[in-house]
């Protein structure tokens, strides 16, 4: 039988949300149906090319410095498109999506467009493109209601648009307790101590700079509590300068970016998230998954998976310094902590699984074809 080839297009393979989700759902599709290649733009940003590959992906860069060279890729995408025989295109992102919609209407070939953003938080000259070019594809998908909501409220599409909630891979991340010891130890944490985390990309609307503000607030009252932020991004200079300016070098980690994440997750009790807005993240389903206990502003999609006072504790956006007390909640009484971790873990399991997750994508790339 002859595998259906089913193309990705992305703006890099970095380590954020949408990039970290093409390598987890590989390892949970059926490769004897389905064939997945995997084009990309950014040759600087190549942290899942290898994980990818290993799982039995074809990756390709079609280098290009910026947004417009990117869009001039798309006869070197077509030609691609018609060597390996692409039955369907899935594109992420904006640019990615501008993309495979000039694509689309040159060969016609079914392009499925994941959104992970709410309309409204993008620069105006993308909305106008967004707008502009919506149509020329088969299908999109929002990962959450809200960003589902958003493009039929900011573009009235004529063509479909679906929710396809994100997941994380429940049975790969599993909390380890002996990874957890050795990441404490690497780090200089003391192994009684209690850690809160966050997974992310160092961007403004990820409010890290806040983060480290609630942090040391909790840190001041709780003296044997400590921090771990992993990630990377364009303010990391800002955030690292809190740091000092709070007097937090000793007590929050910056490991750096990683494309292996459970050890940290690991090694957290509480992954909390000031986040101002947010898709669906993928880090906190992963948290969830690893049973850390959630704090977090009820940003975007977050609110879809966090049941308030039921999965964890969450606070409105706004009320973002509200966080050191729903933490300190967490402090103060160890049994409603360690139950907040497994019901943050059965929460990711019951209703956020990637298997579920995969099971429905793959019903979408057929479809399409028809």
């Amino acid at each position: 039988m002859q595998k259906i080839k089913i193309l990705h297009i992305i703006k890099s393979l970095g380590r954020g949300g949408a990039e970290m989700l093409l390598p987890e759902t590989l390892k949970l599709h059926d490769i004897e149906k389905f064939e997945f290649h995997y084009i990309y733009f950014l040759p600087w940003k190549d942290q899942m090319v290898e994980t990818i590959e290993n799982a039995g992906g074809k990756v390709t860069c079609f280098s290009a410095s910026n947004n417009i060279k990117l869009l001039q890729q798309y006869s070197g995408v077509i030609e691609y498109c018609k060597t390996n025989e692409i039955d369907v295109i899935h594109c992420h992102l904006p640019w990615a999506g501008f993309l495979g919609r000039l694509v689309f209407s040159r060969t016609k070939i079914p392009v499925v467009y994941t959104e992970h953003n709410m309309q409204e938080r993008y620069h105006i000259a993308t909305k106008k493109i967004n707008q502009f070019t919506f149509n020329s594809q088969s299908l999109a998908l929002g990962v959450s209601e809200d960003v589902t909501n958003s493009i039929k409220k900011n573009i009235n599409p004529k063509i479909p648009v679906k929710t396809l909630l994100n997941g994380a891979n429940t049975d790969s991340f599993r909390r380890n307790p002996d990874l957890e010891i050795k990441t404490k130890k690497e780090l200089g944490i003391p192994e009684n101590a209690l850690v809160i985390g966050n997974v992310a990309v160092f961007r403004f609307q990820k409010r890290l700079i806040e983060w480290l503000q609630v942090f040391k607030e909790i840190e001041t009252k709780n003296p044997n509590v400590y921090g771990i932020i992993v990630g990377a991004g364009p303010l990391e200079e800002e955030i690292k300068a809190e740091l000092i300016k709070l007097k937090l070098e000793k007590k929050v980690f910056f490991p750096g970016l990683k494309t292996d994440v459970k050890p940290y997750f690991s090694a957290m009790d509480i992954f909390m998230m000031s986040s101002s807005f947010e898709g669906l993240p993928i880090a906190l389903l992963e948290a969830m998954s690893m049973e850390c206990a959630i704090v977090s502003t009820d940003a975007g999609g977050i609110k879809e998976v966090i049941r308030d006072k039921q999965d964890g504790l969450t606070c409105k956006v706004e009320e973002w310094n509200k966080l050191s007390e729903l933490c300190q909640v967490l402090i103060d009484n160890p049994v409603k902590l360690n139950n907040f971790k497994k019901a943050a873990r059965e929460r990711a399991v019951n209703s956020f699984s990637l298997k579920r997750m995969v099971d429905e994508l793959e019903e979408i790339y057929l479809s399409v074809m028809k």
